[in-house]
């Protein structure tokens, strides 16, 4: 009879803790490439992003948040919650000899995968991992229960052949580990990221615990390769040149409420790098616009491949109790990898097919990253501020706008509080590094608000940058010499005022080399490579708009 008893209670135990679980949000990340901070519909684009767009209506987009200006670094602090230094990847997945910059994530910076797998979720990840290319390192091994995608920092979008054609640099394609070579012309990358996370979520179905999937898009990162009925959609969209859709995109953007009038005004003054459209060739047009008209076809067909996740949480039965973050990993790149001589990209077909490797180049991102100053890998606004969409029905309210300012390592807390996930002080026999962001729940739910003073740090080849309030110091490598903006007022960072506040620029210069110090930032002169990753400027910036 006591043992039938036991029997029931255990019974009854087990079922109410699956009960429990049921109840935990599901999660899913989206992060796509290389994406400006106008390119969506919701915060000022002539692009069509319904789907992302609706998450904004129905919930919450943030004004200021940011990513490490550059994909791996990125990636890093996303899945640690830690500054990307502190998890390995100060530089690159390349290793550079020193534990900040060894090039894969190391065993103290758990990922988001570890952490709630722990907190029994199963965890998905379909697209760009580029965090780790050594096998134990890949995401099998690093927390994920599925994974499909690739490995590196970026793949030709219909195979997976070597990118460059002055040295080998094969793309690892892989479905959990192993490693995968799908014909030439057999499929379409983006849409193969959607098909497998929609093919994680049906297998996940018939286990009964919460979902995290970590959607990462490449797109719309180069190689500018798209399908032909996307192409076509915007024919003749970009034929009016980047002056005018600049200034299309600043007149939205003050609609919407993101800036306001005086720094539309501000911002509408054209880098001095980039060309005056009606000075172009008619053979000059035709390249440029192509290029355009190409990369809005690539961030369309993630957004209907977003549509297409969402709409498999929905059949499912899941789309109440999820919870839906959005964001970019950088902002649009200025570097021409067609172009790099012997490190150029294989270009042998026309712009958008199969054989191009052209990239949108500096003078469309500086229509993707509107109303910003630069442009990727740079630590001005254009290369590290990025949109921010939450949605989560009946708990975020619908239609919010908020300042937000918030960092990549806010995430990993604010999943952890969200799926009720405890973050270990010991993981594997290692003692795990303390997370140094905040949970973003209060200001995702409206339950505590948000106005948050605390400085945030960048570095990156030498880029630095901290930010506290509204004052943000910077400087550009291979100068050292710091830049003060105000960026309430000046958030396009127009006008320096480093020299009229001198006290100002010694205190948050101390702020960051004591963050540099904390987080093991070595001086970029004794670490770079021989063969940097990106080309760097021609001459030191000055708080001029060169660069």
């Amino acid at each position: 009879m006591n043992y039938l008893k036991i029997l029931i209670a255990l019974t009854l135990l087990t079922g109410q803790q699956a009960l429990a679980q049921s109840r935990k949000p599901n999660i899913i990340l989206i992060l796509v490439d290389d994406m400006g901070y106008s390119d969506l519909g919701a915060y000022g684009s002539e692009i069509r992003t319904p789907h992302i767009d609706r998450l904004a209506r129905e919930g919450l987009k943030l004004k200021e948040f940011y990513n490490n200006s550059i994909c791996a670094p990125t990636r890093a602090s996303l899945i640690t919650g830690q500054y990307a230094h502190k998890a390995g990847i100060g530089y690159f997945d390349v290793n550079l000899g020193q534990p900040a910059y060894q090039g894969f994530l190391n065993r103290e910076s758990l990922t988001f995968g570890e952490v709630l797998r722990e907190a029994g979720y199963s965890t998905l990840l379909s697209g760009k991992w580029h965090v780790g290319k050594d096998s134990l390192s890949w995401p099998k091994q690093r927390g994920f229960d599925r994974f499909y995608g690739i490995l590196g920092g970026g793949a030709n979008y219909f195979d997976a052949g070597p990118l460059a054609t002055g040295r080998p640099s094969p793309v690892t394609l892989l479905e959990d580990n192993l490693r995968i070579r799908p014909e030439p012309g057999s499929y379409y990358f983006t849409d193969e990221i959607t098909r497998h996370a929609v093919q994680f979520l049906d297998e996940q179905q018939k286990e009964d615990r919460p979902f995290f999937l970590y959607l990462a898009y490449t797109a719309p990162h180069w190689p500018l390769q798209a399908l032909p009925e996307d192409i076509a959609r915007y024919r003749g969209r970009y034929d009016a040149g980047w002056d005018a859709i600049r200034k299309e995109r600043l007149a939205r953007q003050v609609q919407l409420g993101i800036i306001s009038p005086e720094q539309a005004k501000a911002a509408a003054e054209r880098d001095a790098e980039i060309p005056d459209w009606d000075n172009l060739t008619f053979e000059e047009k035709q390249l440029w616009k192509a290029k355009m008209e190409v990369y809005a076809a690539m961030l369309d067909r993630a957004d209907q491949g977003i549509g297409t996740v969402l709409e498999k949480v929905r059949q499912l039965k899941k789309d109440d109790n999820t919870l839906v973050l959005f964001l970019s990993d950088n902002g649009a790149p200025a570097e021409d990898v067609a172009h790099w001589g012997n490190r150029a990209g294989r270009n042998t077909g026309p712009v958008g097919t199969a054989g191009s490797f052209e990239a949108q180049g500096k003078n469309w991102s500086y229509v993707s990253n509107t109303p910003f100053r630069s442009f990727k890998s740079f630590a001005y606004e254009g290369g590290i501020r990025t949109p921010f969409v939450a949605w989560f029905p009946g708990k975020i309210p619908a239609g919010r706008l908020e300042r937000g300012t918030g960092h990549l390592i806010d995430i990993a807390p604010t999943l952890y509080e969200v799926a009720g996930a405890k973050y270990p002080l010991d993981f594997q026999g290692k003692r795990t590094n303390t997370l140094p962001g905040k949970s973003l729940t209060g200001l995702l739910f409206g339950s505590g608000g948000w106005n948050d003073q605390r400085p945030l740090f960048w570095e990156w080849a030498g880029n630095r940058a901290v930010r506290r309030g509204k004052w943000k110091l910077v400087s550009i490598y291979p100068s050292y010499q710091w830049e003060l903006y105000d960026l309430d007022q000046d958030p396009g960072e127009t006008r320096n005022v480093a020299q009229r506040n001198s006290n100002l620029v010694d205190e948050l210069s101390l702020l960051y080399f004591q963050w540099a110090k904390e987080n093991d930032v070595v001086d970029y002169d004794k670490i770079k490579p021989k063969q940097p990753l990106l080309p760097v400027p021609k001459k030191p910036a000055t708080g001029s708009r060169n660069f």
